[in-house]
């Protein structure tokens, strides 16, 4: 997949209706319904300044929630455009509907310097399936494409691909900056190149894996997923998380990291607790003996001091997954040491994105990132090498 798409930069948008991809999918107080966190809204005003500053006018559109092609007040867009207007200071002009006559009239009308909101584009069920007739209704009332929805271009939508059949498509500046940092690091990495990867499951991580052993120096395991490649080790890991299907292959991925000269890295001490639970007993153990009936919840100190002292030296380091049960106190401390460790390391530092993200914010260290990824599953098939259909359809440079 070519990295060296074109942006808003590159075309002329004055007097152009632009259809803008955001994701505006924010977390909300399920009592109240109120935005709990507007991160994501104020990710995309950079583009949409750009945009209005330079005359365009704005069909900004995004999904929220999984209304699964029905009409749901609770996930309608509302409350976002109101968020939107009070941190842009200016109207924006909310549809009624996605390709409906209040959409089409709105749009129609709409002059250089404005912005309107389309509603939920989930409320179509065309448009998890890339409808053609929705995805050209969608284009139909614009001039450019524009992507800024980072989080959602590793999925084949009708907003997100669709429509790049009917428009010139470009990126938006969050979606330029995903592609220029992520895809940098993995084409032209500083070394030494370091990848951390926690997380519940080997099978989540497999494709990720074997991308990186062909461009990483060292890759650290943690998480749930390490157990797995303990067992694979011929270990017992007691009660600990474990992929009994999938211990033959971390076996394969441990002789595959020797044969191509990568450093492999596994928990040497562990934090076990007896239940999940914040409030089990808890104690420290050899990772090869973690004893019958408690459970691997965390890295131990030994293991933060090795793999702290890993991070701070790299050239570039990716990370994807919490290295342990991060959200109970008690085992939090490895995913802390992680965190901190990235925020002290000179080189090149990368999150990417989903819990990864929450941790950095949570512990206080995001501004300290060179880039925080805002798609989780979008960062993670782009680490694995995966063509995104939200990417691929943009313009080259």
């Amino acid at each position: 997949m070519n990295f060296n798409k074109k942006t808003v930069k590159d075309i002329e948008i004055a007097g152009k209706k632009v259809l803008l991809r955001c994701d505006f999918n924010v977390p909300r107080d399920k009592k109240t319904n109120e935005i709990t966190d507007d991160q994501r809204i104020r990710a995309a005003l950079p583009t949409i300044k750009y945009l209005l500053d330079n005359g365009a006018a704005v069909i900004a559109c995004s999904h929220l929630g999984r209304p699964k092609g029905e009409w749901k007040p609770e996930l309608s867009l509302g409350p976002v455009g109101k968020r939107l207007s009070e941190l842009l200071g200016k109207p924006v002009k909310m549809s009624l509907d996605v390709i409906g006559d209040s959409a089409r009239e709105l749009s129609a009308g709409l002059k250089p310097g404005e912005i309107m909101l389309l509603e939920n584009l989930r409320y179509h069920s065309e448009e998890e399936k890339n409808d053609p007739d929705f995805a050209k209704k969608l284009a139909s009332m614009a001039d450019v494409f524009v992507s800024d929805a980072f989080g959602t271009v590793h999925r084949a939508h009708a907003s997100t691909a669709g429509v790049a059949r009917y428009l010139p498509a470009v990126g938006g500046f969050l979606v330029a900056r995903e592609l220029e940092i992520i895809g940098a690091a993995l084409e032209n990495p500083k070394r030494p190149f370091v990848a951390v990867l926690g997380g519940a499951k080997v099978s989540d991580k497999i494709g990720v894996i074997n991308n990186l052993l062909n461009k990483a120096d060292t890759i650290l395991i943690g998480g749930g997923m390490s157990y797995t490649f303990i067992k694979a080790m011929g270990h017992e890991v007691g009660t600990s998380l474990l992929e009994e299907d999938k211990v033959g292959l971390a076996a394969e991925i441990i002789k595959k990291a020797g044969d191509c000269g990568v450093e492999l890295v596994l928990p040497s001490d562990t934090k076990v607790g007896d239940r999940f639970d914040p409030d089990c007993n808890t104690q420290i153990v050899n990772s090869r003996e973690i004893p019958a009936g408690w459970m691997g919840m965390d890295i131990g100190p030994a293991t933060r001091q090795i793999y702290s002292d890993i991070i701070k030296k790299a050239g570039t380091v990716i990370w994807n997954g919490p290295v342990g049960v991060f959200e109970f106190p008690a085992f939090a401390n490895g995913t802390r040491a992680i965190a901190q460790a990235m925020a002290q390391c000179p080189g090149t530092t990368i999150i990417g994105g989903g819990d990864s993200a929450a941790a950095v914010r949570e512990f206080g260290v995001a501004d300290k990132m060179t880039h925080v990824s805002t798609g989780g599953g979008a960062s993670l098939e782009f680490i694995e090498g995966k063509v995104l259909p939200g990417v691929a359809c943009l313009l080259d440079k």
